[in-house]
């Protein structure tokens, strides 16, 4: 989509931080704010980790609306800039959409329990304890390592590729390369194994040896499933998300950007 989206009705999600709420304050006399239900798209304020929060709210519970996010954080990756005295809805009108779609995880337990979650920037698989996870990768329901043994390994969208991922020296995507980051965590076998880039249509599964010895958690986003014995990951298409960014500020830009951090 283009500018001029034609939006009426918003909503306000906000972070409980101080400087989330004296925002608030400051603009809600500026538009006749609606409840998430009743709105066209719904203004986020807060840092990214609060963004990742109200994604994953419309993801659980609906409806899935078009967000725009206002920086009232720290670094502000999926964020745009406060300014005072904009017409906030004026604002969102002239922005930028961008399409992303996340990942779904199912992740079955020792217990054989099944769980189902949503990563907007990656699934992780990490080592409960002092001993090494030892995992076996498969990718199409083709075997392409027996045993990576190490702290974890994780999945990451180009949306996510710049954040765990790029600690995890993993590859930082172009969000409209299609394409998913697989990076391990600390490997220690194979040594020179360094991970491998994926076309967003694989299916990759993750099986834990030696699971009751070496337990294992996977993590999607800030969602947590312990002591598991196997992990699927695939795009999750039904459950595209649409960001909204100010023209000359969207998310591709400063993916690209960041490749020239120094």
């Amino acid at each position: 989509m283009g500018s001029n989206h034609g939006f009426r009705k918003l909503a306000l999600a906000i972070s409980d931080t101080a400087k989330a709420v004296e925002t608030a304050r400051e603009l809600q006399d500026s538009h006749d704010w609606v409840p998430m239900d009743e709105a066209d798209a719904v203004v986020a304020l807060g840092g990214d980790g609060f963004m990742l929060h109200t994604l994953h709210k419309m993801l659980d519970d609906g409806p899935i609306l078009p967000c725009y996010g206002i920086n009232r954080g720290t670094v502000g990756f999926l964020m745009n800039k406060y300014r005072h005295g904009v017409k906030i809805l004026d604002k969102i009108n002239r922005s930028r959409s961008i399409g992303i779609c996340p990942l779904r995880m199912e992740a079955v337990t020792q217990d054989g329990e099944h769980h189902v979650e949503c990563a907007i920037n990656e699934v992780s698989l990490l080592r409960e304890t002092r001993q090494t996870a030892k995992l076996e990768v498969s990718v199409d329901d083709k075997v392409r390592i027996k045993e990576l043994v190490g702290d974890g390994v994780l999945v990451a969208t180009p949306a996510g590729s710049t954040a765990y991922n790029l600690s995890a020296n993993g590859p930082i995507l172009p969000l409209d390369s299609q394409l998913l980051a697989l990076t391990p965590i600390s490997a220690f076998r194979p040594r020179r194994w360094s991970g491998a880039i994926l076309p967003d249509r694989a299916s990759i599964k993750f099986t834990v040896n030696e699971p009751a010895k070496r337990p294992v958690a996977a993590v999607a986003d800030q969602k947590e499933v312990r002591d598991i014995a196997e992990v699927s990951v695939e795009i999750a298409r039904d459950s595209e998300l649409t960001l909204l960014f100010d023209p000359g500020h969207s998310l591709d830009e400063r993916i690209v950007a960041e490749q020239f951090v120094t």
